[in-house]
């Protein structure tokens, strides 16, 4: 069992030298986009919420 798990290891350690790392630069670039998409959808739902509670309140009053 432990010589599986070994093997395992080493397995994933050879993929992991196979692996195109982004550089400094991709990855701030990727990172500074997810967090501008989060904050625009984030303003969105909101947004929705609030129209749709309003709505919600008048149809109810």
């Amino acid at each position: 069992m432990w010589q599986k798990f070994i093997r395992f290891l080493k397995e994933v350690r050879l993929e992991l030298t196979k692996v195109t790392w982004p550089t400094k630069d991709e990855l701030i670039g990727s990172t500074v986009v997810v967090i501008i998409l989060s904050l625009i959808l984030s303003a969105f739902v909101g947004l929705v919420d609030l129209g749709l509670s309003n709505i919600s309140r008048l149809i109810l009053k």
